[in-house]
This record gives structure tokens, sequence and C-alpha cells, in this order.
């Protein structure tokens, strides 16, 4: 909190955040946290509709990745109509283009996948040939290498129209963030929420990133009270490992890091699209060294054959 006291926060913040309704409840979390932390401050909220939220009919694997739920944020940023963007750490690339930088990470919701389902109370109760929808490669390669019995098929859509596809009966279950639908006060649809070891949850999964433009250093000590410092941690040897594998969602790899006194325990996997090629390492380092620790991770993976199986993607 000290820095919110040595320095003159700005009279006006413009917070850039796609439309949909998990999103929303983002920017509004950092809405008030910020008119909270200074009153004076008018804060508000710029929607917009990105690329990746007109693009539904296809996989995100196909048409460009993540990234392209940053995308028209970043120019509201650049070109000054926004100041800061909420985006869930999830979505952001591995490599921020030119001219942006993070400026906090919040603190983590639960990271865990989810099991949500209207007939079935597990995963292991699925008969065979149930199909299941996600629109991750990371959560179809790990339920093909658990539950090669099952059919996986493609759920794209904010979440609301998930469940509604889920709900008409077009999937017998589908494979939700645990974390969005507990912001959304939709805990409820759980069935049942999936261990990391047997679903290692995607990079940054459940934690909130506030990205400004590189060239607005006075935010920096405005944004410094959001930032959760062992979340940051956490998020930044995920990226680290995921960054050193070339990782995107077009590529079945996922890492969950979790701090222990002062150092760092993360475990990665990468894996062939139908889960029969799956390599899972740990690593446990220093805090003060978490990317480093990424990077030894990925190596790690790679010594195993990671590479091969990603090149054969």
């Amino acid at each position: 909190m000290q820095n919110s006291k040595l320095h003159t926060p700005p009279k006006k913040l413009v917070i850039a955040s796609r439309e949909s309704a998990l999103a929303m409840w983002q920017a509004r979390h950092i809405q008030s946290r910020l008119q909270a932390l200074y009153p004076e401050t008018e804060v508000t909220i710029l929607g917009m509709t990105t690329t990746g939220d007109q693009i539904l009919d296809t996989p995100l694997a196909k048409v460009g990745g993540k990234g392209l739920f940053v995308k028209e944020l970043e120019i509201a940023l650049a070109d000054g109509r926004a100041d800061l963007a909420v985006h869930s750490m999830k979505d952001v690339p591995m490599n921020l283009p030119e001219g942006f930088i993070l400026a906090a990470t919040g603190e983590r919701e639960d990271p865990r996948d989810a099991f949500v389902s209207n007939d079935y109370a597990t995963l292991e109760d699925l008969p065979a040939n149930s199909i299941v929808g996600t629109s991750s490669l990371r959560r179809q390669s790990q339920l093909q290498a658990r539950f090669p019995h099952l059919k996986i098929e493609s759920l794209r859509g904010n979440l609301q129209t998930r469940l509604r596809k889920l709900d008409e009966g077009q999937y017998a279950a589908i494979i939700l963030a645990a974390a969005g639908l507990i912001r959304l006060e939709l805990g409820n649809r759980i069935r049942q929420f999936i261990a990391p070891e047997h679903s290692i949850p995607a990079v940054g999964q459940g934690a909130l990133g506030i990205e400004i433009s590189a060239d607005r250093p006075d935010l920096i000590a405005t944004l410094a009270p959001l930032n959760h410092p062992d979340t940051q941690v956490c998020v930044e040897a995920e990226r680290g490992m995921s960054r050193s594998l070339a990782g995107s969602c077009t590529v079945p790899l996922g890492a969950y890091a979790v701090c222990e006194a002062d150092s760092i325990r993360i475990t990665g996997f990468v894996a062939s699209v139908d889960g029969k090629q799956m390599l899972i390492e740990t690593a446990v380092g220093s805090r003060a060294n978490a990317e480093a620790l990424g990077k030894t991770l990925a190596s790690q993976l790679v010594a195993k054959g990671a590479d091969k199986i990603l090149a054969a993607l």
C-alpha cells in the first residue's frame, strides 16, 4: 500500500476489456480495487469485441491462438483510448508485442480445471464414446491419455455459450476453468474439480494480468498495490517454460507452479494431441529466478524428447 501514498495517481483511468461476462467481471474487479485505493480517481471501462470473440466456428489453434483476445485491447492502449487492459493471464501470448509490458499480476483464483455435466458426477462415470467438449488442446491431450474411450469435440464461445451448448445436449460433459465459473458465481455447475496432477492447468490459469504501454511508467506505481507477489513469480515460472517451448494454444502443454517457503515447485507437460505421448517433469528452484526455473523445466522436457513431439505437431 505504500506506493499508493508516495505518488499522485492519475485523475482518470480507462480500463480496456473484452465484453464477455467474465472479462467484464475481471475489469470491474480491478476497477473496484483501484477506486478503493484512489477515491479521487475516476475509473471507467472501455468494452471491446476482439477478433477471438468474433471467430467462433473454428478452433483457436487454427486461427491464430489466444493472442486474438488481446490485440484490439493493445491497440486501444497504444492510441491512448485506454490506460490499462485486464486479461486472463492464460490468454496473454508468451511474448508481448514491442511497446507493451505487464504492470501487475493479480491474485490467482482456483487454478484447476472443472468437470461440468448435467448427467454425470465425475469424469470416471462417463460411458464409452461420451462426447466431451473443450476448446483446449492441453485438456484434450490429457483427457485422451486418461480416458481414450471418450470422444473429444471442439467447444468455442464464452462461458454462457458453452454452458448453453451443454444444456442443449450437444455434449455429455464439458471441461472449463474453475476460476471463471467461481468468479461468475456459477460454481454450483461444477460437478468435479480435476486435480492438477490429472489435468495440469494452462500457463497462468486463474490469474489476472494488467497490461500497459511501455511508455507509461507513471502507471507502474499506481498499479503496484494490485500485484500479488506469489502469483507473479509462479506465473513467471510457468510462462518461462512455455516461452522456451514456443508454447501457445496450438501446442498441447501446460504448467503449474506453487510457492513453497522461499522456493517454487513447478510441474509441466508436453503431449501429442491424442495423448499417446506424454512427458511430465517437475523442477524446484528459487523465487528470485522464477523465469529461469521455467526454462530449466523446459530443458528437462526437451531432454526427454519434447522437441520431437512439438516438431511433429
